[in-house]
């Protein structure tokens, strides 16, 4: 469960270093190097932080939409000092660490118990 909190962690800070335009983490490799179990994943996949992603995913695809309406307007005080480019990779960024670690929690298969030799 330690790696579980040590993940939350290491998503949380990855965030704050996006919107710094610095793209270090490459989720798949990170899970596979530390070996996650299966439970971990799904329970970072459920967890808030997932949810918070999923949420800036969906302001920053609004803010790319534009429109003139007042979430629109406050979309664009928030995020435009980005520009819309910047905003595009952020958010493609964000989508790639999700659906890494979708596919890890897929290709994860239960741990088997080694048979007695007799």
């Amino acid at each position: 469960m330690e790696q579980y909190w040590d993940l939350i962690d290491v998503v949380e800070q990855t965030i704050d270093f996006a919107f710094q335009k610095k793209y270090h983490l490459n989720m798949y490799q990170y899970l596979k190097d530390n070996k996650l179990t299966k439970r971990d994943v799904q329970s970072f996949i459920d967890s808030e932080t997932v949810k918070n992603i999923n949420l800036l995913i969906y302001d920053l695809e609004d803010y790319l939409e534009g429109g003139s309406d007042n979430m629109h307007q406050q979309l664009r005080e928030g995020y435009g000092h980005l520009g819309k480019p910047e905003a595009r990779k952020i958010k493609t960024y964000l989508e790639g660490i999700i659906q890494d670690a979708w596919r890890y929690e897929q290709e994860r298969k239960p741990g088997r118990r080694k048979r007695a030799t007799k």
